[in-house]
């Protein structure tokens, strides 16, 4: 009798451990992920004469309306999207956060992002950067005491150099897979800031400014 009470209590804590790990099944409900992070302050200079405007990245995934989903172990799905539900303004504001704080020569920019569907006034910026959202994802897959994350980011970013008309094209890309044992949703929103901040790293190293122009970098 204390060997099947025994069996049977390890059977529940089992039971309760997959539960608690892999979550029942999805209802379709959509969370928002808030992508804002708090970027550490380069010692403080003077920001440099140079006039940034960013302008809200033109959204071209194939799916607009959601980053990705959840798979549920036992059936259904719920979904990811970014808080405010327009991937192309969190992306010009990550951008201008962090130029605002640690940008090129871990200094500090004047920057500005203009609003949706406005016409940026360029007697008003000395560089204007745009860009195409071409995959910004972020989908996680239940499965038996762990859960898959993964992330991607695909853009391609354009400054136009008011000054002398010229213009620098990148193409910035990334993916982050990670597995956790006990889920949140917090796991996606870490994992997909740090796949967005990769893209910025990656980006900043690519490029400089020079004489109130962004150029390639040497």
């Amino acid at each position: 009798m204390k060997q099947t009470r025994g069996r049977l209590g390890v059977g529940l804590v089992l039971t309760a451990s997959l539960l608690m790990g892999t979550g029942c099944g999805g209802t379709g409900k959509t969370f928002y992920l808030d992508l804002q992070q708090k970027q550490a302050a380069a010692q403080y200079m003077e920001p440099e004469p140079v006039r940034i405007v960013i302008e809200p990245f033109e959204d071209r995934r194939m799916e607009k309306n959601r980053l990705g989903l959840r798979t549920h172990l036992w059936g259904g799905v719920s979904y990811f999207n970014v808080a405010g539900e327009r991937s192309g303004d969190v992306i010009a504001q990550a951008l201008a956060d962090r130029l605002k704080t640690r940008g090129w020569k871990d200094r500090a920019w004047t920057v500005l992002v203009a609003s949706s569907g406005a016409m940026t006034n360029l007697n008003d910026a000395d560089i204007v950067i745009s860009g195409q959202l071409l995959d910004f994802s972020a989908n996680a897959r239940s499965r038996v005491f762990s859960t898959v994350v993964t992330t991607s980011s695909k853009m391609v970013i354009t400054a136009r150099n008011i000054g002398d008309h010229s213009s620098t094209i990148r193409g910035v890309e990334g993916a982050q897979r990670d597995t956790v044992v006990w889920f949140s949703e917090d796991d996606v929103q870490q994992l997909l800031a740090a796949t967005l901040k990769d893209g910025i790293d990656r980006y900043l190293a690519d490029t400089t400014i020079e004489q109130k122009a962004l150029r390639p970098a040497r």
